[in-house]
């Protein structure tokens, strides 16, 4: 790999929180992509926070899938949630890529993070990782009318449904875990730590970065030995 090419990689994993993970002995090309901080929606939050741009994330999600040289995606979760619209496009991206990908929960996936942590095709959590499940919240001012509740109902609906489609958890069984009023003593929802993650059936997983590479190549071999190509 040339200079120019080294210094591209660096700019990418500084700005954007992505590179390409292709130096490996097995010779894969392994998108990596980080999901930290806040997710940024059409208004930009302030300049203290560290977030994550939808509006970066989705072209090179299109990228990775336009590319035939990228051979699976891991995606790395540190995030206390974000904007609804933007995080739903995020996981909806991610859930229909054609190649193989994994995500790892470092730190927190929280609110709208957990359906960004379970859009992958399998999914892993850190022993001291959080996973925090709560009802949709607005900022601003909010009108009091049924239709305001029928709309939060909606989004709400709109989350539930994703994450009951791509995990083993049930929707009425997650929506208890939302409106959960025995852990929070100022709001509503749900902590889940490491292993509780895994057992309420959010995540796959307990594991870290070493347990989530090996099986993201596990799947890039059973893709390839199933395309007819050649595994490794």
């Amino acid at each position: 790999m040339g200079q120019n090419e080294l210094d591209k990689k660096d700019q990418e994993l500084e700005e954007f929180g992505q590179t390409v993970l292709e130096e490996g002995s097995r010779q894969r090309k392994i998108q990596l992509l980080t999901i930290i901080g806040e997710v940024e929606g059409h208004e930009n939050a302030s300049g203290s926070c560290k977030t994550t741009k939808y509006d970066h994330v989705l072209p090179k999600l299109a990228q990775i899938e336009d590319d035939a040289s990228i051979d699976g995606l891991l995606i790395l979760l540190n995030t206390s949630g974000g904007d609804v619209d933007a995080g739903l496009a995020i996981a909806e991206m991610i859930a229909s890529l054609s190649v193989p990908s994994v995500s790892l929960v470092l730190g927190g996936s929280h609110s709208i993070g957990v359906p960004l942590a379970v859009a992958a095709d399998y999914s892993f959590i850190v022993p001291t990782g959080t996973m925090m499940i709560h009802p949709v919240r607005m900022s601003g001012m909010v009108i009091g009318t049924s239709r305001t509740y029928e709309y939060f109902d909606m989004i709400q609906d709109r989350i539930l449904t994703f994450v009951e489609s791509h995990a083993h958890i049930a929707y009425d069984q997650l929506k208890n875990l939302m409106h959960n009023t025995k852990m929070l003593t100022k709001d509503l929802g749900t902590v889940l730590v490491g292993e509780q993650a895994v057992k309420e059936g959010l995540i796959d997983q307990v594991g870290g970065i070493r347990e989530a590479v090996k099986k993201l190549h596990e799947m890039i071999d059973r893709a390839e030995n199933s395309s007819g190509k050649d595994g490794f």
